[in-house]
């Protein structure tokens, strides 16, 4: 009989043992992934105090944050960044090597995902001419979508074109994107449809848009609490048009006539209250997670950036976008657990890239820092080619911190390419204001393992990229931002450094201070649907996240 009973609670405990096995790796219903344009790792701890419990704080202590986690490559930008997000790779294999660069071929500079081969669906402009076809590898997405043979939906949601795009793949059902100016409407592109479904158009005359430019900016709190961030009233920001002052409030209902009407919807935390209103209304309509298959929506939050870049990442304006976008999200996670079901969902959190301290603040508190003016350089470089070349005539473009050669004109004069390219590169080195410099042939010949030179190798893509290319000082900025601003785009720890946290179901809690980088994220998650890579992954799965 003792025998018999053992038995019995043997196989008890295998088949329970079974029962949780199979509930740990049920895959979710909806994989969500949330990009956070120009968000810097030290805004998770800058604020933290203010931040409420159902946001950020609600995913950091439910979910694993990787504290430690960089992107690994130069230039980062918006493009790249939502590209090897998703792809796992860096532009030496996805080939969007910026947001615009100059095409060698084309002779003229192009933008990531303009696409004259279709139309706007939304309305009669030209914002909707767009696709992802110069994105040459697959994403999570795209591999999701094969695993299930075309079974599934995956959508792209972003107020910014490239940032719904480039995320959502070659085979997304949908991506949407906003469409500022007198325009104001949610569009897509004929790559995707024929028509706008009723619900999108529903959306686009609900009158939300214009609810949000009804009202001043204000600070969500008294703005005498903002202590982490530099006085409202400085030298280092960019007003709007029509704005004495860049300081709060902001009176946006006057202000919107002069600068673009709906567009300045994109530059106010309101933008990231709007994309969520749409993010939620997709779910919901498009009814993404009640299938029998597994379901993705690519979210990106626009105006983070365009605050940062107009106010700086120390203003109190960055300030309150952060702690609005903080509700932004509880409210996007409390939708979650209503419509999806908690458990049912996993998501990601992260950044397209920083972004680095207004220089001329810097330069104010004696800290190293300097804008570089593209014009004069270039200048400089063509007297170098007259003096060692007898001729002004062999530089065809100069731009993203890359010099493009007139290879035409170089070999009309029988002079050797390499030979010009080196020269370049050993006296643009001597130019105030650049730090390192390096040829493609360098580039192509010699393997860099660690340190920035190798993340200029791993931006670097041998069909599209230039004939030299450069590296400049820290905290180094176009002459364009001498008025005010930041921006982004180096290899240095301030534009690399951003958060990673995953979050829900197949995800365990914790966190890590090991460094992880960008392109982990994708076969992360694709492990954990049991899927392929895409197919130009690079990243390696970060198994410490992973129950």
């Amino acid at each position: 009989m003792k025998k018999v009973f053992s038995i019995l609670i043997l196989c008890i405990i295998v088949l329970t043992g079974c029962e949780n096995e199979k509930k740990n790796t049920t895959k979710p219903k909806l994989v969500i992934g949330i990009v956070i344009d120009q968000m810097r790792y030290d805004y998770l701890t800058r604020f933290a105090d203010k931040y409420g419990e159902g946001g950020f704080k609600r995913i950091l202590k439910g979910g694993f944050s990787l504290e430690n986690a960089h992107y690994n490559y130069i230039p980062t930008f918006t493009a790249v960044g939502h590209t090897s997000i998703y792809t796992g790779t860096t532009p030496t294999n996805h080939a969007i090597i910026s947001n615009n660069w100059y095409d060698k071929y084309l002779k003229k500079e192009i933008y990531c995902v303009d696409d004259e081969n279709y139309n706007t669906i939304g309305n009669d402009g030209d914002g909707g001419k767009k696709s992802p076809y110069r994105m040459l590898t697959t994403t999570i997405a795209d591999q999701l979508r094969l695993s299930q043979n075309m079974k599934g939906k995956t959508i792209g949601v972003s107020i910014k074109d490239r940032s719904a795009i480039l995320p959502a793949g070659h085979t997304a059902n949908a991506a949407y994107w906003f469409d500022g100016g007198a325009q104001g409407k949610w569009i897509s592109s004929s790559y995707y449809m024929n028509e706008l479904p009723n619900w999108v158009n529903e959306f686009n005359t609900n009158g939300n848009a214009d609810a949000y430019l009804s009202k001043p900016w204000t600070t969500l709190y008294d703005i005498n609490t903002y202590t982490e961030s530099v006085e409202d009233d400085n030298n280092f920001e960019v007003t709007f048009k029509g704005q004495e002052k860049p300081i709060f409030p902001h009176d946006i209902p006057t202000l919107r006539s002069k600068n673009n009407n709906y567009s300045i919807l994109k530059a106010i935390p309101a933008g990231n209250s709007f994309t969520t209103d749409f993010a939620k209304a997709t779910i919901t309509n498009e009814q993404l997670g009640k299938s029998n298959y597994t379901d993705f929506i690519a979210i990106s939050y626009s105006s983070t950036d365009y605050v940062g870049h107009q106010f700086g990442v120390a203003s109190k304006e960055i300030e309150d976008t952060y702690l609005r976008l903080d509700k932004d999200l509880e409210n996007l996670f409390n939708f979650l657990d209503t419509e999806v079901g908690n458990g049912n969902y996993t998501l990601f959190l992260t950044a397209d890239h920083a972004a680095v301290q207004v220089p001329s603040y810097l330069k104010s508190v004696k800290i190293p820092a300097n804008y570089f003016s593209v014009t004069k350089f270039k200048n400089y470089l063509n007297e170098v080619c007259k003096e060692h070349f007898k001729s002004d005539k062999l530089i065809e473009n100069v731009s993203n911190y890359q010099i493009f050669l007139n290879k035409e004109k170089i070999k009309s004069i029988n002079l050797d390419e390499h030979l010009v390219a080196q020269k370049l590169a050993d006296e643009a080195i001597n130019y105030k204001g650049i730090y390192k410099a390096v040829t493609a042939k360098t580039l192509q010949t010699t393997t860099f393992t660690a340190g920035i030179l190798n993340k200029l190798q791993n931006g670097y893509n041998q069909k599209f990229s230039g004939d030299v290319l450069l590296i400049p000082n820290p905290s180094t900025l176009s002459t364009y931002y001498k008025k005010g601003g930041t921006s982004h785009g180096s290899g240095y720890s301030y534009d690399t450094h951003i958060p990673i946290i995953f979050y829900g179901n197949g995800i365990t809690k914790g966190s890590s201070k090991k460094k992880y980088e960008i392109v982990d994220i994708a076969p992360t998650i694709s492990n954990l649907l049991q899927i392929e890579f895409p197919n130009g992954n690079t990243g390696k799965i970060i198994d410490e996240v992973l129950k």
